[in-house]
């Protein structure tokens, strides 16, 4: 077992950075030991309005400086986030319990995401005319603005690439944030914040709380301009429910439960550790991980045998460095269900074809990388999200069978394809109902095409993250028209007699010359 190299001064100076005046403190867990990694203080109602109140005074001067300014500084973060990566790795994995390789994946995600921010602001937000109904006679232009500070709740598996794909934008927007973390993932999240007030961001423009989520969540979606919200579906709801009753916008991304069809023109081998990958990266931690596996009869054996032993060979370790393929759990609940689930559906007639077993000899929430046949729908793992590393391959015959058993689920988060065409791959995923489908690729390439939307159908969510529509979330359109005096619209009945024909006559050759 490794100890954290996260030295006291840094939790020490990690914990002033929270807005916290209760007193009370709650002891987090590192899961690679299962003892305490650090006490976090909490915070209460009253800190949210104070952080609230800090971070509205921030945003009124950090909109007023402009694209420029913001682009400057985010892209000294971005400096800093790469120039601190071991740090934050350190961070990560002390409170998740991921890989080294698994927590730099964060760390580049958050990079990318503040580079694409920094850079895509001001051309997708800087407005500009529109055609208007009478050209000449009105001009029209659209202006964004900052809707003001938004409340940003983050979960605890993903700390560093969930914050920045909500924080990073709002900010580029000219947004405040008050972002309550997750008690497992707050050391991060404020490594992750120290760079950027480190390249320049007010302290009081991006605030972070800690505490309980039905009181600490209620208290920042209460006060909030627009919501992010990642987590379960039904605590979503709960959040789209209060955010809805003051008219606040809301964006979620929520749970799946995500399938894979492997087809028959595939490489066996090179699909199973694929395969691998796309379901135990971060142990299953991982909202767009896949859960289901549909394999083409035609591969079907071969693909079974090959996945089986590679994720038998997967190293489970518990290190500071790049020994293992995959770490642990994060917390005796995720533990707790995961057991759950595989020992529901051994009971209820499945196979298991590779791991299946707690590992204790590794650390207190290390569960072997599970492989499952025979999942039927009486069976708790098969709709619902396990969270976890456990994944249930299924056979099917035809391209149409797969893609129903794709769809048959209440998520629509992530899925994806494999095959040995291209054309093929891409005509079954636009047939699969989910927000990102990737092709012979688990979820990585949609994940880290940060330039692009990402987020959930069905019950998976609502609103996209990344790309220009996730800095569209965070302003407001405002639509300026302006008469130029050229000639007087109708007022009067009179007026509008002698005007209605010569405006048909517009109205068609605007349509002739093909002007919106």
């Amino acid at each position: 077992m490794s100890a954290s190299p996260l030295s006291p001064s840094f939790i020490a100076d990690a914990h002033r950075d929270i807005i916290a005046s209760t007193g009370t403190t709650v002891p987090v867990t590192m899961p690679f030991t299962g003892e305490v990694l650090h006490e976090l203080p909490r915070s209460s109602p009253r800190d949210v309005q104070d952080a609230y109140a800090s971070a509205r005074l921030a945003q009124l001067a950090w909109s007023r400086a402009g694209f420029a300014h913001r682009r400057r500084v985010l892209l000294r973060a971005h400096d800093l986030l790469l120039d601190r990566a071991g740090l934050l790795q350190d961070a990560v994995q002390s409170e998740t319990g991921k890989t080294r390789g698994q927590a730099f994946e964060e760390v580049f995600q958050a990079a990318g995401v503040t580079r694409f921010n920094a850079l895509a602001a001001r051309g997708v937000l800087r407005g500009g005319r529109r055609h208007s109904a009478l050209p000449l006679v009105v001009t029209t232009r659209v202006r964004y603005r900052p809707k003001g500070v938004a409340g940003v709740i983050t979960p605890w598996n993903y700390p560093l690439s969930l914050a920045a794909m909500d924080v990073v934008p709002a900010l580029a927007a000219g947004c405040g944030v008050v972002q309550k973390a997750d008690d497992q993932g707050a050391l991060s999240i404020l490594a992750l914040r120290r760079a950027f007030i480190n390249a320049g961001v007010p302290a009081g423009l991006w605030a972070v709380v800690t505490g309980e989520g039905a009181v600490i969540g209620t208290a920042v979606t209460e006060e909030a301009d627009y919501v992010c919200f990642t987590g379960s579906t039904a605590t979503g709801r709960r959040v789209a429910v209060q955010a809805a009753g003051k008219l606040t916008g809301v964006s979620l991304e929520l749970g799946g439960n995500n399938p894979l069809i492997v087809l028959d023109d595939v490489d066996p081998a090179r699909a199973a550790a694929d395969a691998a990958n796309a379901c135990f990266s971060a142990m299953g931690q991982l909202c767009v991980s896949i859960e289901r596996i549909y394999v083409q009869r035609g591969v079907a054996a071969e693909f079974l045998r090959e996945f089986s032993r590679v994720t038998g060979a997967l190293r489970l370790g518990a290190g500071f460095d790049h020994s293992a393929d995959v770490g642990s759990l994060t917390s005796p609940a995720q533990l707790e269900r995961v057991r759950a689930h595989v020992e529901d559906a051994v009971a209820k007639g499945a196979s298991i074809e590779a791991g299946g077993r707690a590992r204790p000899d590794l650390g207190p929430f290390f569960f072997e990388p599970t492989v499952l046949t025979g999942v039927t729908a009486a069976m708790d793992c098969f709709a619902s999200e396990t969270f976890g590393p456990v994944v249930a391959v299924s056979v099917f015959d035809t391209e149409q069978e797969a893609i129903l058993a794709a769809n048959d689920s209440e998520f629509g988060l992530n899925a994806s394809v494999f095959s040995g065409s291209t054309r093929r791959g891409l005509r079954l995923a636009g047939a699969i109902e989910a927000g990102s489908v990737n092709v012979n690729e688990g979820y990585r390439g949609s994940f880290s095409s940060v330039a692009a939307p990402m987020g959930g159908l069905k019950q998976s969510g609502l609103g996209r993250r990344n790309g220009p529509e996730g800095l569209l979330r965070f302003v407001d359109a405002i639509t300026i028209s302006r008469a130029t005096g050229l000639l007087q619209l109708p007022r009067t009945g009179r007026e509008f007699e002698a005007l209605t024909g010569p405006m048909l006559v517009l109205a068609r050759a605007l349509k002739t010359l093909r002007r919106r």
